[in-house]
């Protein structure tokens, strides 16, 4: 009978957090003067070696946190979020720890942007919101189990277009709170080094589409179907990183609306659809991967937009062969959809 390995062990945090709003353009620069507050409870799975990957990143924490904000202020009320993240350990001895944690989930948001309630709400027009999270953390050990944590962190919440305005909220954030570490000091397991992947070195063809909604302003409340279809080539390079190159079709609906507002009777109308080009990068978590691409228009007979866009988002292997993204495609640090993508791997 296989031996069972030792459950990973547990930390729990429970930390409260002081903010402030960056006024990132002149449009939200009225909401940029309270002070928001916070609360946030999280539970973390240290990583031990039960999976190849938790050695070749020196054995992070993954976790769920959720976290609550008030903003002091009655035109942005509070906000409720959910995020999975990583947290990895930079320097680590028996009673202390330095970690950078980086997250991402979904925020709700009770008070938002409402024309004829709320016009002065131009940060938040929709309940649910995209959030991410960027943080570096000090924990010292009081007890054998108890840590006092520091933190210094950034956190952002944005809709990602689908409703108009989408200026969203950026919060610099000091952390004070409590860990309760399951072990302490943290103990890996005795595990023989594994071999490499059997996918190093190879290449490989993804295909897939994606759908996404948008709003085109505040006037216009219909949301535009955005589809786009995707043929990749990559190559697995080494433990944690995939390269990959693609070619891709976009097809915007509310172009086609911007168009018809603003053309003259008569007028030959150009075609809104795209193509592009892109290169990226995978970091790889198991079967979940960080993806970032930076990509240029090939065909761009309507000049929306910049002539490149960028992409950061999630992908998950479901299978060996079907995966999954959640995407955001930027135009120069500009949000222009969230896509949810679906493919396959060749």
């Amino acid at each position: 009978m296989a031996q069972r390995r030792p459950a990973a062990p547990l930390v729990l945090g429970v930390y409260g957090q002081g903010s402030f709003i960056i006024a990132h353009t002149p449009a939200v620069k009225h909401l940029a003067v309270s002070h928001p507050t916070g609360v946030e409870v999280n539970i973390q799975r240290q990583t031990n070696g039960s999976e190849p990957w938790h050695a070749w990143y020196k054995y992070p924490k993954v976790g769920l946190a959720l976290v609550y904000y008030d903003y002091h202020n009655p035109v942005l009320g509070k906000s409720y979020a959910a995020s999975v993240y990583i947290n990895k350990a930079f320097w680590r001895t028996r009673r202390q720890e330095l970690n950078f944690r980086i997250g991402t989930g979904v925020g709700y948001f009770p008070v938002r942007y409402n024309q004829d309630t709320n016009h002065k709400n131009t940060i938040v027009s929709s309940g649910l919101n995209a959030t991410i999270q960027t943080r570096l953390e000090y924990d010292v050990a009081l007890t054998e189990h108890l840590g006092l944590l520091l933190g210094l962190g950034l956190n952002h919440y944005s809709n990602g277009a689908t409703t108009k305005p989408n200026f969203g909220i950026n919060l610099p954030t000091v952390l004070l709170g409590l860990n309760y570490h399951q072990q302490r000091p943290f103990r890996p397991l005795d595990t023989a080094p594994e071999p490499a992947p059997a996918e190093l070195g190879r290449n490989f063809l993804n295909v897939s589409t994606s759908v996404g909604w948008k709003q085109r302003n505040t006037t216009d409340h219909r949301r535009y179907l955005v589809n786009s279809v995707t043929l990749a080539v990559g190559r697995r390079v080494n433990r944690k990183s995939n390269l990959v190159a693609g070619v891709e079709g976009f097809f915007d609906r509310s172009l086609q609306a911007q168009l018809r507002d603003t053309a003259r009777a008569g007028d030959q109308l150009p075609d809104v659809k795209k193509a592009g080009a892109y290169v990226g990068h995978e970091l790889l978590f198991g079967r979940l991967a960080f993806v970032s691409h930076l990509g240029f228009y090939l065909y761009n007979p309507y000049k929306s937009n910049k002539f490149y866009y960028e992409r950061l988002g999630l992908k998950y292997h479901f299978t060996d062969r079907v995966f999954g993204n959640v995407d955001l495609k930027v135009h120069r640090g500009s949000a222009d959809v969230i896509e949810c993508r679906l493919g396959v791997k060749l």
